[in-house]
């Protein structure tokens, strides 16, 4: 009997030990619950009505410093569009001022033509069409780089010999191949020049000769 009673004792404590392990996790659970919604209610406070006003007024400042910087952009597209919008068309026009001066030195070199009447009003009426050209660039900001007997700038000129001359301070320009121009502020195409350079003693150019 007392045996029976023990066992029914020993079976109602491990009934109530299990219940209460099943309710452990379900309280831990709820803890943590509350604790998530407390921190979503920290989080989730109002503003101020002063916080509210500042916050808008650094979006205000946002957007306004936004507009400035895309308006500033528009106008320098805008601008560069109207300088420079026939800068392709301007480059390729040099080309009828390169054919102007190859067919004055090629009539200027033909024997037959030499010194003749024929000749001198040929060149005379190039000439004519040439500073028309050059005028008409001018107008719309095209111009020509000054050249000889300037000291060689890489910026505006592109040496393409080097010539003896001691009356010429060295890297001065004392020969222009092909002219170069400017549209505006911006290269168009630089000039190709000869410069000058101290003339070789003939001690070390004969040295030179031996050395190859």
């Amino acid at each position: 009997m007392e045996k029976d009673q023990k066992e029914t004792s020993d079976e109602n404590k491990s009934q109530v030990d299990e219940r209460l392990s099943e309710e452990a996790p379900a309280k831990n659970d709820e803890t943590e619950l509350k604790e998530e919604r407390g921190n979503e209610d920290d989080n989730n406070k109002e503003l101020t009505s002063e916080e509210k006003i500042k916050e808008l007024e650094d979006k205000l400042t946002r957007t306004l410093a936004e507009m400035e910087n895309q308006r500033r952009r528009f106008e320098k597209e805008k601008e560069d569009a109207f300088d420079y919008g026939g800068f392709a068309f301007a480059r390729e026009a040099l080309n009828l001022i390169d054919n102007l001066e190859r067919s004055k030195q090629s009539l200027s070199s033909d024997e037959k033509l030499k010194d003749s009447d024929a000749l001198s009003k040929i060149l005379e009426h190039f000439n004519i069409i040439n500073k028309d050209l050059i005028s008409i660039f001018e107008k719309n900001n095209i111009k020509q780089i000054e050249a000889i007997n300037k000291k060689l700038d890489p910026n505006l000129h592109q040496a393409m010999m080097e010539i003896e001359d001691d009356q010429k301070e060295p890297g001065t320009i004392i020969q222009e191949i092909q002219k170069g121009f400017l549209i505006k502020d911006r290269l168009l195409r630089p000039s190709l020049v000869g410069v000058a350079k101290k003339t070789t003693p003939k001690t070390e150019k004969s040295e030179e000769k031996q050395e190859k």
